[in-house]
C-alpha cells in the first residue's frame, strides 16, 4: 500500500516538474522573441514574459535595464552622428569660398617675375592648397554618402559597358602615366539592377586608386557573376598598408595627394548595394575585388 502511495506522490511531482518545465521553456521563448523583434526591427517595446517564476521575471527585467541602455546609447549615437554630418558638411562649405579665393590668387602670382625660390613656393602652397581643396570636397561627398534615407534610383545596367565607360573616362590620366590597361570582359552582358551612379562612383575611386600606387600596369577583370576585379603592382605596398586601405583618412607615402576617403567612401557605397569588396596583397601586387550583387535574384 505505501508503494502506490509513494508511486503516486512521484507520478504527482513529476507531472507538477514537467508543467513547471514547460511554463519556463514557454517564457524563454517569450524572451528570445522579445530580443528578436528589439534587436532585428528596433522597437522600443520591450520583453514581456506571461511566467509568475521570480528568477525568469528577474532575467527580464534584467535584459528590459540592458534594453533601455542600449536604446538610449543608440538614441545619443545617431543625435551625435546626425550633428557631426552637419558639422562636417558646413565645414565644407565654409572652407570653399576661401580656398576659390587663395586659388585664384596663386593663379593671378604665375603671370607675376619672381625667383626661383619665390617659384618653389609658390609650387608647394599650390599642392597644399589642392589636397585641402580635395579633402573640403571629399568630407563633403562622404557626409553625402553617410546619407543611407536617399533613396537610390536603380535601373538595369550592363557592367561590361559600366567597366568600359569608366575606363575612357580616365583615358587622360592613363596617357599621364603611359599606363595601358588590360581588359578582360565576358562575352556575354552581365546585367545588374542597381543605381548607375553609385556604380560609376565607386569605379571611378577605384580606378584612381590603381593610378595612385601603380608601377604603371592595370588589368581590370569582369566574370560572369558580377566580380569586378583591379591587379596591379604596388611594390612600394606592404600588406599592412593594404590592410588599411580602407581605413578612413588612412594615406601611404606613395600617395602624396591622398586624402584617406576614397576608399571608404567607396566601402560604404559598396556596403550600401548589398555588395562585398576585399583588398589582397601577394607578390607586390595589389588586387581589389567588388562583388556586385544583382538586387532582382536577392529579392
Amino acid at each position: 500500500m505505501f508503494a502506490w502511495v509513494l508511486c503516486g506522490i512521484l507520478c504527482i511531482v513529476i507531472v507538477l516538474l514537467l508543467v513547471k518545465i514547460q511554463i519556463l521553456r514557454k517564457s524563454v521563448d517569450e524572451i528570445c522573441i522579445g530580443l528578436n523583434e528589439h534587436l532585428l526591427n528596433e522597437s522600443n517595446t520591450l520583453i514581456l514574459i506571461s511566467s509568475k517564476d521570480k528568477y525568469i521575471r528577474h532575467l527580464a527585467s534584467e535584459l528590459n535595464k540592458q534594453l533601455r541602455l542600449l536604446r538610449k546609447q543608440r538614441r545619443e549615437y545617431l543625435y551625435g552622428n546626425r550633428k557631426l554630418k552637419e558639422a562636417v558638411t558646413n565645414i565644407s562649405h565654409d572652407l570653399r569660398t576661401p580656398l576659390t579665393a587663395i586659388c585664384g590668387y596663386i593663379d593671378l602670382l604665375e603671370f607675376e617675375a619672381k625667383s626661383d625660390s619665390v617659384e618653389r613656393y609658390l609650387k608647394i602652397i599650390h599642392n597644399r592648397v589642392e589636397l585641402l581643396t580635395q579633402l573640403t570636397e571629399e568630407l563633403f561627398r562622404y557626409t553625402v554618402t553617410l546619407d543611407e534615407k536617399k533613396e537610390a534610383v536603380k535601373e538595369r545596367v550592363v557592367l561590361n559597358e559600366m567597366i568600359e565607360e569608366s575606363v575612357a573616362e580616365f583615358y587622360t590620366m592613363f596617357k599621364e602615366r603611359q599606363m595601358t590597361p588590360i581588359i578582360h570582359l565576358p562575352k556575354v552582358k552581365v546585367e545588374r539592377t542597381l543605381d548607375r551612379f553609385v556604380l560609376s562612383r565607386i569605379l571611378a575611386n577605384l580606378l584612381n586608386n590603381a593610378i595612385k600606387y601603380s608601377d604603371g600596369d592595370l588589368e581590370i577583370t569582369l566574370t560572369k557573376n558580377g566580380e569586378i576585379t583591379l591587379l596591379n603592382t604596388a611594390s612600394q605596398l606592404n600588406q599592412v598598408q593594404v590592410a588599411k586601405l580602407f581605413d578612413r583618412f588612412y594615406t601611404v607615402n606613395t600617395a602624396e595627394k591622398s586624402t584617406g576617403l576614397g576608399l571608404e567612401i567607396t566601402r560604404t557605397l559598396v556596403k550600401q548595394m548589398n555588395g562585398s569588396i576585399s583588398a589582397e596583397y601577394v607578390h607586390n601586387q595589389l588586387s581589389i575585388c567588388v562583388q556586385v550583387p544583382d538586387s532582382i535574384e536577392e529579392s
